[in-house]
């Protein structure tokens, strides 16, 4: 199944704060998991967002909405799931 992807502006802003090179890793894993959750992608239990999508590092939170993905955040895995 094809996903559409939408990302939060928080997402946007993460994104903008890393590395060249871990922006590059981290968009091209973000493109691969919309042609069907494809990468380390995991449910999450009793946390918001849903999943998460491992990209070496950093983690990627999203949420599943239909036939879109919605990114929530890109943070470094230290700081991904506090609130």
């Amino acid at each position: 199944m094809k996903y559409d992807l939408r990302f939060k502006s928080k997402s946007l802003k993460d994104l903008k704060k890393l590395a060249p090179d871990d922006q590059r890793r981290v968009i091209e894993r973000i493109e691969g998991m919309s042609e069907g959750l494809t990468g380390d992608v995991k449910q999450l239990s009793n946390f918001t967002p849903e999943y998460r999508l491992r990209v070496g590092a950093y983690r990627v939170l999203f949420e599943v909405e239909g036939s879109a993905i919605v990114i929530y955040r890109v943070r470094h895995r230290r700081d991904a799931y506090r609130k």
